[in-house]
């Protein structure tokens, strides 16, 4: 079985990605990882490349800013670097710059990309989601944050990158045939110093947005104020071991208070429902689960 990881990267010291920790969360599972590193404003070419590992295959592209309605830009970028993924790979594994994959987990990713090699009828392969905020300490426990998403892909069934680059589809935009994977992508796209986290704000948006929107709705800042949010809980589990160092250095402290946490009354009920059915009330499935 051959399995080839692709992710894109840009501006990676800038706003403070972890991408480092999520290729080497990659590279146990992969024969080859390929990454497409964008033009950056920083030195994140230099930090790619300094990975230590023969498996790595960097691809330089040029982001075309001009794109700027519904993070296209995002989707465009990860559709370079699965281009090149070589054609006789059996499956495709994709992470984005802040999505970092646990040890733990490698077994049943291993078994069921071969449970499903053969399986033409399989597209790809679904992971649930852990989403971190404010700190290392606490996680999303809303229905504003996804549950689940394709992260692995079979190769040469024309895939592409959906929208803002959280799905895939493939031609004639038909949603992709998926079995569900007992693994989980730690997200941590909202963990980074309250500065950092500020100055991605105020650029990330522009990928959605116009000028004038971004100006009405992006309060300029010195740091993000992570108090606007509705409902966390505290993480009691273990982080991913290639994040450890990372975990460490934090030199910022968030602490939040659970008696804020905002609950409607019919979040309550899918709460429940989730918990007793496993069915979530109203979800945006970009799959078809088989």
């Amino acid at each position: 079985m051959k399995v080839v990881g692709f992710t894109f990267v840009r501006n990676a010291i800038k706003f403070d990605y972890p991408a480092i920790e999520s290729i080497n969360s990659l590279l146990p599972l992969c024969d080859e990882v390929v990454v497409a590193v964008g033009n950056s404003e920083d030195d994140t070419l230099g930090l790619i490349q300094g990975v230590n590992s023969p498996k790595i295959r960097i691809i330089e592209t040029v982001w075309d800013d001009t794109l700027r309605e519904g993070g296209r830009v995002l989707a465009v970028e990860t559709d370079k670097a699965l281009a090149a993924v070589p054609a006789d790979a059996d499956w495709a594994i994709y992470l984005q710059a802040d999505e970092v994959l646990h040890e733990a987990d490698y077994p049943a990713i291993r078994a069921g990309m071969e449970r499903w090699k053969n399986d033409k009828t399989v597209d790809g392969l679904l992971l649930n989601y852990r989403h971190f905020y404010g700190s290392y300490d606490y996680v999303g426990d809303s229905y504003r944050w996804y549950r689940r998403e394709i992260r692995i892909v079979r190769p040469g069934i024309g895939v592409y990158s959906y929208r803002d680059a959280q799905g895939f589809r493939k031609p004639e935009n038909q949603k992709l045939r998926v079995k569900l994977l007992e693994a989980t992508v730690h997200h941590y796209g909202w963990v980074k110093t309250p500065a950092a986290m500020q100055r991605k704000q105020e650029t990330f948006n522009k990928l959605w947005h116009s000028d004038d929107w971004v100006a009405q709705n992006v309060v300029p800042a010195a740091e993000f104020d992570y108090s606007q949010v509705d409902s966390l809980q505290r993480f009691t589990g273990r982080h991913p071991a290639v994040l450890a160092a990372r975990i460490r250095q934090q030199n910022w402290q968030y602490d939040h208070d659970m008696t804020r946490n905002r609950y409607r009354l019919k979040d309550r009920f899918k709460h429940w429902l989730e918990r007793a059915s496993g069915y979530r009330i109203g979800e945006y499935r970009n799959y078809k689960l088989v």
